[in-house]
């Protein structure tokens, strides 16, 4: 039973044309963009200088030789699978040196492609690359992860190992596995129960050779590449998560679209134990995760040790998806350096997102949020560091406390800041770990409207403060809270005190409001 029920009388401040209780600064709100100035179809030509909190390099768009080959020019037929065309004059270019290889207008078929060093695989307008429904196009297994699980698999359909300087370009569309063989085998249990972790990554072969199931090949995910660039094309249908770069350096992902919506597990981006990336200018609705931040998966997360970090998404767009900007569950390498600035979360469920769970490790730190548009179906904030015991078992429960270990995950040092939330039903959300709660939160400068305030566990260090918060209910339900101050804050509601325990919340100028 929570122990959250103090009411604090505090003076009802009325707003009138003289109030000078404002809470929010709206100066720096004006300018943040609407839904109509992000996303795919307002791409610029350039790529503007990155600004972060964090040090980041120079991105520029990749050149690539003045040398080309058409599939066309191939022999390659609409009518049968082009899979040997294409990978065959990846091959000679990259040989020749790089250069482009152009899949022009037409509805093409296709297996895995496999890109190569210095190569820009280009889809002209109106090129349709129709991914095969059957395994045996995907065979041999190749190295991957899946989940954040290093296994021999059958990876993604556009995949790159071990590659520099790789493209994939153009306005052709991309349509992926989502049906026939590939979802009727797709796997359903838990990934800990499939994989035999004692054995080494290479060992771990899971093709549809041996199994009745299959891990589904992920849309485009190179492993272990550098100067990864993907610009304008159109991903649909997708099997798996949609655009996975895993172990890669220096990547940019702007001006992409993804429709994966009512697919399970078809996260939109999912950067995975990379670092130095740029997205901007991407559309993404999808069937579960949107922008998400991964950095590998308990013991097997721990051994690779390599970090999701330096990180900037900015004017992106996100409509359907479980969370608009969400970092984990995988945090084992640690989630550090993420600035998602100037973009719009148009009809996702929750807004900015946080996952991890007691056996997954590492955690997430040092991550940056500011001027954000959100319209949502369910919590602005949300973290949820237990998760569900059908995963991780008794470890889902808060209590009992558990000892410290290698794989207790944590989330610390998070700014929130100049945010519009149109529409949200929770404010904050947050499931912490009570031998490792969120620590050191600062939400700043927001305009919110929502049916209910805060719902949280084992948090500390939390500041939110210059805010003007829009609420039917008033009730702030803190467990296990320390040094939680909320300072200049309006609250627009009809209630005249908040429910909240007075000996866990420091007020600070503090008002009340009945106008809308």
């Amino acid at each position: 039973m929570r122990h959250f029920i103090a009411l604090i009388s505090i003076l009802l401040f009325f707003n009138c044309k003289n109030e000078t209780h404002s809470g929010v600064d709206y100066s720096k709100l004006e300018s943040i963009p609407t839904k109509e100035q992000v996303g795919q179809l307002v791409l610029p030509d350039t790529i503007a200088p990155v600004s972060a909190p964090f040090k980041m390099p120079v991105f520029e768009k990749p050149i690539f030789p003045d040398r080309s080959i058409n599939i066309l020019d191939q022999g390659a037929d609409t009518s049968k699978l082009v899979t040997t065309t294409i990978q065959n004059a990846i091959n000679e270019i990259s040989a020749l040196g790089g250069g482009t290889v152009i899949i022009p207008k037409g509805d093409w078929k296709t297996g895995r492609i496999s890109l190569k060093s210095n190569v820009n695989l280009h889809l002209e307008e109106g090129a349709i690359l129709n991914f095969s429904t059957d395994v045996k196009d995907y065979q041999p297994a190749v190295f991957t992860r899946i989940e954040s699980l290093e296994v021999m698999s059958l990876a993604a359909c556009i995949y790159a190992n071990n590659q520099e300087n790789i493209a994939i370009t153009g306005k052709g569309k991309l349509i992926g596995p989502y049906s026939g063989e590939i979802k009727k085998r797709s796997y359903m249990k838990p990934i800990e129960g499939l994989i035999d972790l004692s054995k080494p990554a290479k060992e771990r072969i899971h093709d549809g050779s041996k199994e009745d199931w299959i891990f589904p090949p992920k849309f485009i995910s190179p492993i272990n590449c550098k100067k990864v660039y993907i610009e304008g094309v159109s991903l649909e249908n997708t099997a798996f998560w949609n655009i996975v770069p895993v172990y890669c350096d220096n990547v940019i992902i702007r001006g992409v679209s993804v429709n994966s919506e009512g697919i399970p597990r078809g996260d939109g981006i999912d950067i995975e134990s990379s670092k130095n990336v740029l997205i901007e200018y991407c559309t993404l609705s999808t069937g579960d995760d949107a922008f998400t931040m991964k950095s590998g998966r308990g013991e097997d997360g721990l051994k690779v040790n390599k970090a999701t970090e330096n990180v900037v998404v900015r004017y992106c767009l996100a409509r359907k998806g479980h969370g608009g900007i969400t970092c984990g569950s995988e945090t084992a390498g640690t989630i550090r350096n993420l600035y998602v600035h100037d973009c719009v979360f148009d009809g996702t469920g929750v807004g900015i997102r946080f996952k991890t769970r007691r056996p997954r490790g590492g955690g997430g730190e040092n991550l940056y949020y500011d001027r954000i548009r959100m319209n949502l179906e369910y919590t602005a904030i949300k973290w949820d560091m237990l998760g569900k015991r059908s995963y991780v078992g008794l470890l889902a429960d808060r209590l009992p406390i558990r000892e410290v270990n290698n794989l207790t995950p944590f989330y610390r040092n998070i700014s929130i800041t100049n945010i519009i939330i149109e529409n949200s039903t929770h404010f904050l959300k947050a499931y912490g770990i009570p031998e490792s709660p969120l620590n050191n939160l600062t939400i700043d400068n927001v305009d919110a409207k929502c049916t209910e305030l805060i719902l949280a566990n084992d948090i500390k260090n939390i500041q939110i403060k210059n805010s003007s918060i829009q609420t039917t209910e008033s009730v702030v339900d803190v467990v296990g809270g320390e040094k939680i101050t909320l300072d200049n804050i309006v609250f627009k509601t009809n209630a005249e005190t908040l429910s909240m325990p007075k000996e866990t919340i420091q007020l600070n100028d503090i008002h009340f409001s009945t106008e809308d």
